[in-house]
């Protein structure tokens, strides 16, 4: 979290936005071999907290279950340039917006693993359009081996740490010309979150 104030949030409707969008995210976590990082795709559930699976083999499966563990999710992130600024005497920053989650963790049993799957699916699924993908359209064998290959597990939120880096500490006005020079230098998404809070 960005230790400047201006650049907090309190809006756990927009965390849980966050969540959904990005819909991946990594999980850290201290174990006896010192601390690790596993990449994975989350889903948040209706009560708040974060569903996860990782390969049995990772190095964090055997060290999760009861441990607390930090999940950061990171949206839009873009280079500010001076250039954008009334005065060009400055420095560059980098404007972003990320969200930690802290809490306790427990593995799911199969139910649990099966209902995420399902879940992750259909969401997934449904934003590319078209006629999706149903998991029934794999074999029992082939569903079967991903169980074996996999385990799931949710974190349950103790500690949300927004951080929304949007040039918050500058006038309205160079404010704009930032979100425009983002916007057509390819960071249209980081621009719209400009925009957003701006309104």
């Amino acid at each position: 979290m960005h230790p400047n104030p201006l650049f907090r949030g309190d809006d756990a409707a927009a965390d849980a936005a966050l969540v959904g969008q990005i819909g991946f995210g990594m999980v850290f976590a201290a174990t006896p071999d010192g601390p690790r990082v596993a990449h994975t795709p989350l889903l948040m559930t209706q009560d708040g907290a974060v569903q996860f699976h990782l390969a049995r083999a990772n190095a964090l499966v055997r060290h999760l279950d009861g441990a607390t563990a930090l999940i950061v999710v990171n949206g839009p992130d873009a280079y500010v340039s001076p250039r954008w600024y009334d005065d060009r005497n400055t420095v560059p920053t980098w404007n972003y917006v990320a969200l930690e989650l802290e809490g306790p963790v427990r593995r799911m049993d199969d139910d649990g693993l099966e209902a995420f799957l399902h879940a992750a699916i259909i969401k997934h699924e449904t934003h590319l359009g078209g006629e999706p993908w149903r998991a029934e359209e794999s074999s029992e064998k082939m569903w079967a081996g991903l169980f074996r290959g996999i385990a799931g597990f949710e974190l349950t939120v103790a500690a949300r740490r927004p951080t929304h880096k949007l040039s918050q500490n500058k006038p309205p006005e160079t404010r704009t010309r930032i979100a425009d020079g983002l916007a057509n230098t390819g960071a249209s998404a980081l621009a719209e979150w400009m925009r957003s809070i701006a309104e």
